[in-house]
């Protein structure tokens, strides 16, 4: 038989059936010949009949069962299937008859659960570490409050007192950056973007971290404004001004210019920088420098955000060295004109 004159379903009833079986169907001689393939194993391969009869099929053909195979498509990627076999003589012919059924979706989504599974595992242990100390020491400081036995001065329970304060206020922040990361997983719905002013937006988060803010420089033109979603800017700038107030040392400073099209806002400090071999990690969940975790608390999730909403918001953040020593990350972003 001519391989080159054969189309790909010959006339017979048994062809018949193969044109119009869903899956995707090849039969393969002795030789590992494709020689027949209907329109579904087409679709799978991404290539014409005329172009996959008579070519090697190139995948072990082992009757019974059910084995998953990658095909490699003609322009870049794959595509993955489930391969059952049969061996059987069709039209006087023996062939192997193989059931080609496209399971990337299911593979992605497989893959996807697994992904979600051991973020799930991580962020419990993370959770379990970071919130205990916490929580201990708020229900010893409480513990101290009711107990009528001890006397304490004015002073001393305003001291107490502050100090669940400050416990309290740092499970606040974390569960609200739990709820971030979720929020991001799981590609919840997000408000429009909008023509947001930069400067004022930033003076108002300032405003949030109070004492701390008075010694830093602001930097940025009134009208200078960013086309993202208000609320994840906001959060963008919170966690690099957290960073910058919890690793950096004074002065901090945010400067905010415009350069081709782009909002190029920075927030830089003059603490002791990123060690160099830290800096490939630096916006990875989780991560935090070995260097710096028994001075202070975090759950190296701050920065990972900011990196997320920044490309969501079509920009991108990136760190780099300070001119004068310390850390300076930068957040770039569309502009908006202002109306």
């Amino acid at each position: 038989m001519d391989l080159d004159e054969q189309p790909r379903t010959a006339p017979g009833t048994g062809h018949a059936i193969i044109s119009a079986s869903a899956d995707g169907i090849v039969a393969v001689d002795e030789e590992g010949r494709i020689r027949v393939c209907n329109p579904a194993a087409e679709e799978l391969f991404g290539r014409r009949a005329d172009r996959l009869l008579g070519t090697p099929f190139g995948y072990p053909m082992v009757a019974g069962g059910a084995t998953e195979v990658e095909l490699m498509l003609p322009e870049g990627g794959e595509r993955i299937v489930e391969m059952r076999v049969a061996s059987t003589i069709l039209e006087g012919e023996r062939l192997h008859v193989a059931a080609l059924r496209d399971v990337t979706r299911r593979r992605q989504i497989e893959q996807d659960l697994e992904a979600a599974l051991e973020r799930q595992h991580t962020t419990a242990a993370m959770v379990a570490h970071e919130l205990r100390n916490p929580l201990a020491t708020i229900s010893t400081l409480t513990e101290v409050l009711r107990d009528p036995g001890v006397v304490l001065t004015a002073d001393q329970r305003a001291e107490v007192v502050d100090r669940i304060a400050d416990r309290t206020a740092y499970l606040q922040t974390m569960v609200s950056k739990l709820l971030t990361a979720s929020r991001i997983d799981v590609e919840v719905t997000r408000a429009p973007l909008e023509c947001v002013p930069i400067l004022e937006l930033l003076l108002e988060r300032l405003a949030e971290f109070g004492e701390r803010s008075g010694d830093v420089c602001v930097s940025c033109h009134p009208r200078l404004a960013a086309h993202v979603n208000r609320a994840e800017l906001s959060e963008m700038l919170v966690n690099c001004l957290e960073n910058a107030f919890k690793y950096g040392s004074p002065p901090i400073g945010v400067s905010a210019d415009e350069d081709d099209g782009w909002v190029e806002l920075r927030i830089y400090d003059s603490g002791p920088g990123v060690p160099a071999e830290f800096v490939p990690r630096l916006f990875e969940r989780f991560t935090r420098d070995d260097g710096v975790k028994e001075h202070t608390e975090g759950s190296g999730l701050g920065l990972w955000i900011v990196r997320r909403l920044a490309q969501a918001n079509g920009g991108e953040v990136y760190y780099e060295p300070g001119d004068r020593g310390g850390a300076c990350f930068c957040l770039g972003l569309q502009v908006a004109p202002l109306p």
